[in-house]
């Protein structure tokens, strides 16, 4: 099977938009939907039987697939419409244990809507949240490790921290950030929103405590579809952000039905992770890594600027300093990004890091150099004749 344009054909992306962006809300494939739309046809045929009988069985089929996948056993696994839901059932759960004085730590690259989410538990609370300034650009993992280290004290009750970050695209060093906490005793929950489908992972040996992650971006499934798992000894602990009939059942029946919904983008995980499997897993990552490379460098040069990460920290996704090392506003972010899309029909992404705005790209199958050979010709343009 060969890649970038020679594949695109396979999502529905539109033809005139070149499309560097799927670390934001990913793109599932034809073949994903066609499945997708099966289920919602069949939930429709008989409503009553397929929430009681058939979505059950279902269900389960899937969880097992997925939790093969992320080296998982399918009692610890649960599904939830997005990562973002993962960390609420999370610290929402654990919100009463916490009290004034309490310590929440987290890293200056955290996913903007998990901040939220910490300073909500820290309002309801009175638990303070510590942020870890992770600098960036960056030179090494261990100025992650550091910087964190260095955050921790005996008021410490829990550690999150990404994966694979969203703002800036660098892989974590999660592992010996798990052993540092676990050896002080020290909770750990794990954004990995980004992580499932692009890199390896053993969720039942890695050592953290929660980890959630969405299927919906490189594992190529239907919006709405993520996954948190739980250490066995914390499941009695945590309970979804929706309570329903199924409160204090059991860990997966109240996951499982928190209300009427659409169920379908979770029984078209099983097919997602098929059509990985069709194209290849590690066929793909050799294909990606290498483009990154080179889009990483083309861009670089065009906007006459430094590389703001090693690349053995970055997997799929790079950010990039702008000119000028401007300063993140909502004004600029979104201008620049409208200049970009509105007159050259390019989709990337404007994001801040550590108070500084950066560009941002995705590298994926349906891409090619092209797609971002384009971007690097249009950027000295835009920012000869000044964004704002």
């Amino acid at each position: 099977m060969t890649f970038g344009s020679a594949i695109r054909s396979q999502w529905l992306l539109e033809k005139d938009i070149t499309f560097l962006n799927h670390g934001s809300f990913g793109a599932c494939p034809k073949k994903v939907l066609e499945v997708q739309r099966g289920f919602q046809e069949q939930m429709e045929r008989e409503p009553v039987r397929f929430m009681k009988r058939e979505f059950p069985a279902e269900l389960a089929k899937n969880i097992a697939k997925l939790s093969n996948l992320v080296g998982a056993r399918p009692e610890h696994l649960v599904l939830v419409e997005n990562a973002t839901m993962g960390i609420n059932a999370v610290l929402r759960s654990l919100m009463p244990s916490f009290e004034q004085g309490d310590e929440l730590l987290t890293t200056s690259h955290v996913y903007g809507a998990v901040g939220k989410t910490l300073k909500y538990v820290s309002d309801c609370s009175g638990a303070t949240v510590v942020q870890a300034d992770v600098p960036f650009p960056i030179n090494n993992a261990e100025q992650i490790i550091e910087a964190l280290r260095v955050k921790i004290t005996p008021k410490t009750r829990l550690a999150l921290f990404d994966h694979i970050t969203s703002p800036s695209g660098i892989v974590f060093p999660i592992k010996e950030l798990i052993a540092i906490f676990k050896e002080k005793g020290i909770p750990v929950i794990i954004d990995g929103a980004h992580a499932p489908g692009l890199v390896d992972l053993d969720l039942e040996n890695l050592g953290a405590d929660y980890y959630t992650g969405n299927c919906h971006k490189w594992l190529f499934a239907p919006k709405g579809a993520a996954f948190l798992w739980v250490a066995p000894e914390n499941r009695s602990k945590i309970h979804p952000t929706v309570i329903s009939q199924d409160y204090e059942a059991s860990f997966q029946e109240e996951f499982a039905w928190t209300g009427t919904r659409d169920f379908t983008p979770w029984l078209s995980i099983g097919a997602a992770i098929d059509f990985l499997n069709e194209i290849g897993i590690e066929r793909s990552r050799n294909y990606i890594k290498p483009l990154l490379i080179d889009a990483r460098k083309i861009i670089t040069q065009a906007m006459n600027v430094e590389y703001a990460a090693p690349i053995e920290m970055l997997e799929t996704m790079v950010a990039f300093p702008l000119p000028g090392n401007p300063k993140a506003s909502l004004k600029y972010i979104d201008t620049l990004h409208d200049i970009i899309f509105d007159e050259y029909n390019i989709e990337v992404p404007i994001l801040q890091v550590n108070g500084h705005c950066y560009l941002r790209i995705s590298v994926n199958i349906y891409n090619e150099l092209s797609d971002y050979q384009k971007l690097a010709d249009v950027l000295p343009i835009i920012f000869k004749n000044g964004v704002l």
